[in-house]
């Protein structure tokens, strides 16, 4: 009962947020002792309409009149909300590659058409900060790609959560509303994420293990449905300068 009720709660927001997962892709992330760093994605990113899981849970919204309302609806009617749902989607996704095409590192946005965009996004920088991609205000995305996160000691984590089948527990709001109708967010993936390195590796989560090559490391994961585990590594790297 108390996750129906965090769901009703969710719901505008949700609805009012666009959730993109990755497709098809190949993703690289350099990650330099020395704090240098850069990060790419080329490939497929999925606009998952989180309400489209969610509209059922307007059905637990207490009204008195859900019953008239469904006797009132006609096939027409219904018809006429999923063309209009589906134009104002279609009008969102298409604000969202306006809004990515005017931030840094993106190189190349195509919206295709049903939710679907190729991306081709590059960025380099020095960690003295944290890093989520993607990310924008204006395109209302909410879930992150990868997150790199600094810690005390010159300690970095390194997560993925989008390229591992780790369900809605990773999507803000979802986990909240205990997964009832969130979308598939892992069902499109294929993909390899890279991370290579000459840091310390303090811990992974690729079973297969460091790769080594010319005094640096490499972990290299497949991204598919059925990697339950999120890419997940963390590193040491220098003391920033003061």
């Amino acid at each position: 009962m108390r996750a129906r009720l965090i769901a009703v709660l969710l719901l505008p927001f949700l609805l009012a947020s666009c959730v993109l997962t990755p497709g098809k892709f190949t993703s690289m992330l350099t990650i330099n002792a020395d704090r240098s760093f850069a990060f790419s994605y080329v490939g497929e990113v999925i606009a998952v309409d989180a309400g489209d899981g969610l509209k059922a849970l307007e059905d637990l919204k207490p009204s008195t009149e859900d019953s008239d309302k469904k006797s009132a609806d006609t096939e027409a009617k219904q018809a006429a909300k999923k063309a209009a749902a589906k134009a104002e989607t279609e009008k969102r996704n298409r604000a969202i590659a306006a809004a990515l095409t005017k931030e840094a590192g993106y190189r190349k946005v195509v919206y295709l058409g049903e939710g679907k965009f190729m991306i081709d996004y590059a960025v380099k920088g020095v960690l003295t900060y944290g890093f989520n991609w993607p990310y924008n205000l204006d395109g209302e995305v909410i879930f992150p790609f990868v997150s790199i996160e600094l810690r005390q000691g010159g300690v970095v984590r390194v997560k993925a959560p989008a390229f591992g089948n780790e369900g809605s527990k990773s999507v803000p709001g979802l986990s909240q509303a205990g997964g009832m109708g969130a979308p598939d967010m892992a069902s499109n993936l294929d993909g390899v994420f890279t991370l290579d390195t000459d840091a310390e590796i303090v811990s992974q989560n690729e079973e297969s293990g460091v790769q080594l090559a010319d005094g640096r490391k490499r972990i290299v994961w497949k991204a598919t449905p059925a990697l339950k585990q999120a890419p997940t590594a963390v590193l040491r790297l220098a003391a920033l300068a003061l």
